[in-house]
Formats: C-alpha cells, sequence, structure tokens
C-alpha cells in the first residue's frame, strides 16, 4: 500500500493534542473523553473486550478495523446509543456518562447513509436538531445558513434532498451534526457511500472542518488510506480489542505484531527466527535466508524465538551491480516471476530463496533481466512476533 502524502499544514493540532503525539502525559483538563475497562456483549458474543482510550479535546482520532472489529460498536457506546455490559470509568467532560442516553450527551453521529429527512428541505434538515431543543426560528435559520456556508452549499438552503448529490448530501449530514456544537463529532465510516474522487475530495474537506473549528472528531473507518490521511491517532481494532494505537507513521511504519502489519498493507511476510539480538536491530533466519530488520513488538524478543519478518513492496529496489551498496541492506538473488503495469509504476512478482517477493518500482520504463538482485535496508525491515 502506498502512503498518502500529506503537506506539513494538513493537521494543525490544538496544544494538547501535539502533546500526546508526542507522548507526554495528558492532564485531566486535555481529555474530553476517557474510558477504562469497557466490555460489552451480544448474548455470547464479546463485541468489546477491556477497551481502555483517552482522548484529547481538539484531537482528530480514528477508529480503525475491518467489519466486526468492534469499531462501530464502540462508536455507539459513545454515542450514547448502546450501553455497555460493564465499564470501570466512562467520562465525557470529566462527566460520568456510562449510562446516560444518548440525548443526554453533548455528542453528535454523522452516519455511512446520511439519515436525512428526505420530506424536508435542505435547511429544515440543518435546523432539526435547533428545533428539537426549543431555538426560536430566526436563530435557528441564521445558524443553520452560517453552517451551510461552512460546508459550502450557502445557496442551497431551500433545496430538497432529493435534488442532491451524494457529496452534498453527506455535506448536509455535516452541517446538521455541527451545528448542534457538539463535544465530539462522531463520524461512523461517512466517506463509504461516495465514489473514489468525492471520497478525496471529502477527506480534503473534512481536514479543513476539523481545523476551522478545533473540534474533537472520533472517525471510524476500514480504509488504511482514510485513517493514514486524516488522523492525529488512529486505534487499530480486531475482534473487539485494540491491537494498536499510535500515529500514523507509527501503525505504518512500526506494527507491533502479524495481524498489525498484514492490515496495514506491508505486502511481504514470511516467517523466522531470532538468531541475534543488538538493541533493536535483530538478526534472524526464514527459509535459510540471513536477514536483519528492526524490533517493533511491543515486548523484547529472546534468541530462538519463532518471528515474522516484514518489508513494503515500495522499499524494495533492484541492485545496480556498479553502484555503492549501503552496509545496512538485505540483498538476495531473484527471478523475475511476473510484471504488471499500474501507470505511475510497475508491480512485480520476483521468485527468490525466501518464496516470492513483490516489489513496486516508480520507474515504469525500467527493462528487467529474468534473474537480478533486490535489495532493501535493515532499516526498512520490521521483525514482529508471529502470532
Amino acid at each position: 500500500m502506498e502512503r498518502a502524502h500529506i503537506s506539513p499544514d494538513s493537521h494543525i493540532m490544538s496544544e494538547s493534542a501535539a502533546s500526546q503525539v508526542a507522548g507526554k502525559a495528558p492532564a485531566s483538563a486535555d481529555l474530553i473523553l476517557e474510558i477504562d475497562n469497557l466490555h460489552h456483549r451480544y448474548g455470547q458474543v464479546v463485541a468489546l473486550k477491556d477497551v481502555s482510550l483517552k482522548v484529547r479535546r481538539g484531537e482528530f482520532l480514528t477508529l480503525l478495523g475491518s467489519s466486526g472489529s468492534g469499531k462501530s460498536t464502540l462508536l455507539r457506546m459513545i454515542a450514547g446509543l448502546e450501553m455497555p455490559t460493564s465499564v470501570g470509568a466512562f467520562t465525557l467532560a470529566g462527566q460520568e456518562m456510562a449510562h446516560v442516553p444518548a440525548n443526554h450527551r453533548n455528542v453528535s453521529t454523522v452516519f455511512q447513509h446520511y439519515g436525512l429527512f428526505p420530506h424536508l428541505t435542505v435547511g429544515q434538515n440543518v435546523e432539526y436538531g435547533l428545533h428539537v431543543r426549543k431555538v426560536p426560528p430566526d436563530e435557528r435559520r441564521r445558524q443553520a445558513e452560517d453552517m451551510l456556508k461552512l460546508v459550502k452549499l450557502e445557496d442551497m438552503y431551500g433545496r430538497r434532498i432529493g435534488e442532491l448529490s451524494g457529496g452534498q448530501k453527506q455535506r448536509v449530514a455535516l452541517a446538521r451534526s455541527l451545528v448542534l456544537k457538539p463535544a465530539i463529532l462522531l463520524l461512523d465510516e461517512p466517506l463509504g457511500a461516495l465514489d473514489e474522487k468525492l471520497r478525496l475530495e471529502m477527506q480534503i474537506e473534512l481536514l479543513a472542518l476539523h481545523r476551522t473549528l478545533g473540534m474533537t472528531f472520533i472517525y471510524v473507518t476500514h480504509s488504511q488510506e482514510e485513517a493514514l490521511t486524516m488522523s492525529h491517532r488512529i486505534l487499530l481494532m480486531s475482534h473487539g480489542e485494540i491491537v494498536q494505537e499510535g500515529r500514523p507513521e507509527d501503525l505504518f511504519d512500526r506494527p507491533v505484531n502479524r495481524f498489525a502489519a498484514e492490515f496495514m498493507g506491508m505486502e511481504n511476510i514470511v516467517a523466522g527466527m531470532v538468531t541475534g539480538i543488538d538493541g533493536t536491530l535483530i538478526s534472524a533466519t526464514a527459509n535459510g535466508v540471513a536477514l536483519r530488520g528492526m524490533w517493533t513488538g511491543a515486548t523484547p524478543p529472546s534468541a530462538g524465538d519463532q518471528v515474522a519478518i516484514a518489508f513494503r513492496s515500495e522499499k524494495v529496489k533492484l541492485a545496480k551491480e556498479r553502484a555503492p551498496r549501503a552496509s545496512e541492506t538485505n540483498v538476495l538473488e531473484a527471478k523475475l516471476k511476473s510484471r504488471v503495469y499500474k501507470g505511475k509504476y510497475l508491480d512485480v512478482v520476483a521468485s527468490c530463496p525466501l518464496g516470492d517477493v513483490r516489489l513496486r518500482l516508480w520507474d515504469d520504463h525500467v527493462v528487467l533481466a529474468d534473474q537480478f538482485k533486490i535489495e532493501w535496508r535493515y532499516a526498512n525491515t520490521v521483525v514482529i512476533p508471529l502470532a
């Protein structure tokens, strides 16, 4: 998987969110949401198991995982749409919320399928929550128009929902939630119903809204690309548990186990055994091949441990015979097995002593011989627990 490129100013964090990324211990005043030891069951099915998280004010947090991982269930718990089977602590802005119903929580949710009222106009949809809160009509109208301007729909107050495109409907859903000024905006796969071009445009729109409002966003998605592009921090979930959490670059470059490596798109993963340890630099053998890489697991390994060795296709290069080679590089003889033209790059499969290795070559006009050498740096090789 190719990491999306983000310009340095794409993420503008609050001071507290920035300290979260820097790894500083949070002050209680910085926290908008705190959950400890949350469990939830549907009969005998465990949906969430011992989930704990802390969310800072102004943070863009993403819950990432495949279908059934528990991410949407956790979002529903935060929204108050479901109550946990058990929980140690559950506070929103310092107030206990474990069993407080949804209409008494200062959060708002944007769903994948919008949930708009087709018989109401755009403006009436945006005003709906304000109407429930008994805000006077003139003030409702003013706030709705301000919010529609913010989401670039200022001329559509009187338009019918059925007359809108998918991207416009999503903006109306955002405006309807944002006009309530929630402490946290919850977004449950909000871009899932859009085509690729619209999804990319809406990612930029959401980042701009977050930057403008300084509000806390908690975003649910199964898309690694969305999570990497927009998040300050990601929680990767599987089978109701948090597998790994950290900055986008932590999950992308330093997965803590094989599941995280596979989910985050590391195409080349082989089983091996630890033969030597030099700090975080690990020597290992796989299929009789000696390799070196960086340990990124949660606990240190021991010699003889069974491990997985993983590296990304775009980090594998063709070794040039006459070019000087970095000393900290894994090098193997390989044979061409297949190549697929992808426009900007070539996807290549090479057969080597490790098995089949995938390469992504950005020079799409490169001429490949039947036999060649491949290389990738120790720093681009992760060694993680096998299971």
